[in-house]
């Protein structure tokens, strides 16, 4: 005859060794708030402790410092004790690490990256991360490459090429930041290009083509002398026969005409602004 089948023993829970503080927090919640109450909270969360710097440490490897995770993580423990409900039938452990790493995951998230990255993004950098370096001990010198990630991790080889994109965008360089290969002899600063005037041209004279086609033949003409062949008031006026004076009206008219035109987004068309008739009547000189 076969034995009785004997129970399965129950996995311990990694925090079944924490503080039995049932009492304390059945006590809180009949206090309102007072000083006995905040002094039950403070031996609460002095007893909890132990368990915040556990889950703290489980982020010592990501560029911060273990004294500072500390910290964040007792903040979250905080939080969650004075956030406890015991009426609901929770544990207190059940309620308080989703608390505290989160804390901790919302500090990387908010004060560690230079950039604001989608959380999504962030998960992925972490996902990938972690399965890099599980892979990396038992693959050789060359590391994991994109499909042994992805099938080891359970994501597409897309998210984990957005992963590792993540993994290098954590902080931003500086401009002085010397570039790989160029032996201290070129930075991010020396890849830069400088204003190019001639953009800001082929922009002016883009914004005068169609204001040009609008004026009568003859002041085209004029402007075509003054501002192409570079001829004087006079010699134009001589060229065309009329006065040197009706020659700088033509052209201030014109040039009033055109700047309208232009700036027509920032006033009245065909209104001058202040100053503006002084500055087209120096251009067309």
């Amino acid at each position: 005859m076969n034995s009785p089948a004997q129970p399965r023993k129950r996995r311990r829970h990694p925090h079944d060794d924490a503080p039995d503080t049932s009492r304390e927090f059945a006590r809180i919640a009949e206090l309102p708030p007072c000083p006995e109450r905040d002094e039950l909270c403070d031996e609460v969360v002095r007893a909890w402790i132990p368990m915040a710097d556990r889950l703290a440490r489980t982020f010592r490897d990501r560029g911060e410092a273990l004294e500072d995770l500390e910290q964040v993580a007792a903040l979250g423990l905080v939080k969650a004790v004075h956030r406890y409900d015991p009426s609901r039938g929770r544990p207190f452990e059940s309620y308080a690490v989703p608390t505290i790493v989160g804390e901790v995951k919302r500090h990387f998230r908010d004060h560690l990256w230079s950039l604001h990255v989608p959380r999504r993004t962030q998960e992925l950098r972490n996902q990938v991360r972690a399965a890099s370096r599980q892979l990396s001990y038992r693959l050789d010198d060359r590391g994991p490459s994109v499909a042994q990630i992805a099938e080891h991790s359970g994501l597409t080889e897309e998210e984990v090429r957005t992963g590792m994109q993540a993994l290098e965008s954590y902080s931003t360089l500086s401009l002085n930041a010397e570039l790989p290969g160029s032996d201290g002899d070129y930075s991010l600063l020396d890849t830069l290009g400088e204003p190019e005037p001639g953009f800001d041209r082929v922009v002016d004279r883009e914004s005068v083509r169609d204001p040009l086609r609008a004026l009568p033949e003859r002041e085209r003409h004029i402007l075509y002398l003054r501002y192409f062949h570079g001829m004087t008031q006079s010699h134009i006026a001589h060229r065309l026969g009329i006065s040197q004076m009706h020659v700088s009206r033509l052209l201030s008219r014109a040039c009033e005409r055109i700047r309208a035109e232009v700036e027509g987004a920032d006033g009245e068309p065909g209104r001058e602004e202040p100053g503006a008739a002084a500055d087209a009547g120096a251009r067309c000189r």
